[in-house]
């Protein structure tokens, strides 16, 4: 990487805490790497109370943009110049560019398009499907207002009565404001309406993290009858590889069972793009980090 750096070198950020953990300056630089491109992307730890001292440096030092995650992915909607419609319906930034380096921020989402072009690249299709979707934090959020934008006929989300299910609501309610999907909420524990839902459905999302440690040995669907062949399964959880929820979907008879790792690949691709106007070589990456 040494070789690169010069002073025509172009930095982007990744601003979160804790963040020393993440894969994604691995990811970025590597792929900056293979296609030779002039740019480092390294990691700082930046809490809420940094936050402002922390965008003010994009601007200041002309970096040219900045992942953002937890617990910083709302709070710094005040410090932009501009969101993204799908910014602004899910409440939430991942991604900041300055736009030319001068100082111009807008913040963009990129969970929801990773999980559009993950399922894609499966050969599925949202448009004009019904979903079930279980969780409604960031995750979840994102991916509902995702689908809702890129076509999806019907969303039926599910989550336990916890702090999410406030957040829940108000995304059914932008759903149904600012686009001609149709969603609604429902209590994850009607069980009887979430198998309903999921018969009606040709994809569920789980988008709540059951399925990673410390809950690896669990799984939302337990009831065998609930899974057919046709039903896609999608799990945005990538490690393990094949959470419960997906050995379960395989094993009574699901054809397409897919795991989140083209979900965070993509996201971090759509981002790749935004900052360098690049493709990001996703085989490549996918073949170094996980294979």
């Amino acid at each position: 990487m040494t070789e690169r750096l010069n002073g025509e070198t172009l930095l982007i950020g990744l601003m979160a805490t804790p963040i020393r953990h993440s894969l994604s300056p691995t990811m970025h630089n590597e792929a900056m790497a293979k296609l030779g491109l002039n740019y480092a992307y390294l990691a700082f730890e930046v809490g809420n109370e940094q936050l402002a001292d922390a965008v003010q440096s994009i601007r200041a030092l002309g970096l040219r943009g900045s992942n953002i995650s937890m617990p910083n992915k709302q709070a710094i909607l005040p410090y932009l110049d501009e969101v993204s419609p799908a910014a602004a319906l899910v409440g939430a930034v991942n991604t900041v560019t300055n736009k030319e380096g001068k100082g111009y921020l807008v913040g963009h989402i990129t969970d929801g398009t990773g999980a559009m072009r993950a399922l894609k690249e499966e050969g599925v299709s949202v448009i004009g499907e019904v979903i079930t979707l279980t969780g409604a934090g960031g995750a979840g959020t994102a991916v509902a207002i995702q689908a809702a934008l890129d076509g999806a006929k019907e969303l039926r989300i599910f989550n336990a009565k916890d702090s999410h299910y406030h957040n829940a609501e108000e995304t059914v309610n932008k759903i149904n404001q600012h686009t001609n999907c149709l969603a609604s909420v429902m209590d994850l524990a009607d069980q009887k309406a979430f198998k309903q839902a999921i018969a009606d459905s040709h994809i569920y999302i789980d988008a709540t993290g059951v399925g990673m440690k410390p809950l690896e040995s669990e799984c939302l669907i337990t009831d065998p009858d609930v899974i057919r062949p046709d039903l896609v399964v999608f799990d945005v959880v990538y490690i393990p590889k094949e959470t419960k929820l997906l050995k379960f979907a395989r094993e009574n008879g699901a054809e397409k069972t897919i795991n989140g790792l083209g979900m965070m690949l993509y996201q971090g691709a759509e981002a790749f793009k935004l900052f360098t106007g690049e493709e990001m070589p996703v085989d490549y990456i996918r073949d170094l980090l996980f294979d």
